[in-house]
């Protein structure tokens, strides 16, 4: 490196003065260059890239406040229902739903029992409830008398049809379950 030196001071030192002051303008404009694209660029493009992964860790802190808020609601409600469904009175499903069917004077044409999947914690009864020929009146009734039961069931499926024979009325099929602790 040292040789390398004293040859360019050397061809520097053999120029005439014009060639030595058009060098050292393309040296200084060199060194320039280099430090404009070498550190300048590359800390201005450091910055901006900070910038964009703060922007980013900024958008996923909310996201994920905005998700431990989700959290906490559904664990609060699901708490409220596990405690309910520990505390609810207990009893044969299609008992309840025949007694509430009277309390709120509809005919329950069939009550079929409907699978359900194991859990480790519960035991679901589930039992599809069909009415036929209720005004709408009887059906929102009865619906609110399950939902308002003292024993927790839960609607799960709903389905109503208006009958061809006579509007006023309606065909109402709807899934109702239960959990008790095992």
């Amino acid at each position: 490196m040292k040789k390398l030196w004293i040859r360019l001071r050397t061809a520097f030192d053999d120029l005439s003065d014009r060639e030595r002051i058009l060098v050292s303008i393309v040296g200084v404009l060199f060194v320039a260059l280099v430090i404009y694209f070498g550190v300048i660029q590359v800390s201005l493009g450091l910055r901006s890239d900070a910038e964009y992964r703060l922007a980013q860790a900024e958008q996923q802190l909310k996201m994920m406040s905005r998700l431990r808020g989700e959290f906490d609601d559904v664990n609060d409600r699901l708490t409220s229902v596990e405690q309910r469904i520990q505390v609810s009175t207990r009893g044969n499903l299609r008992t309840t739903l025949e007694s509430l069917a009277q309390a709120s004077r509809v005919k329950v044409e069939s009550m079929e029992p409907q699978a359900t999947p194991s859990n480790d914690r519960y035991r679901e009864t589930k039992v599809e409830v069909e009415l036929k020929q209720v005004t709408l009146q009887q059906a929102v009734s009865y619906l609110h008398q399950i939902e308002s039961s003292e024993q927790v069931l839960s609607v799960k499926s709903l389905r109503m049809r208006t009958r061809n024979d006579q509007a006023s009325f309606l065909d109402v099929t709807f899934t109702v379950s239960t959990f008790e602790p095992l």
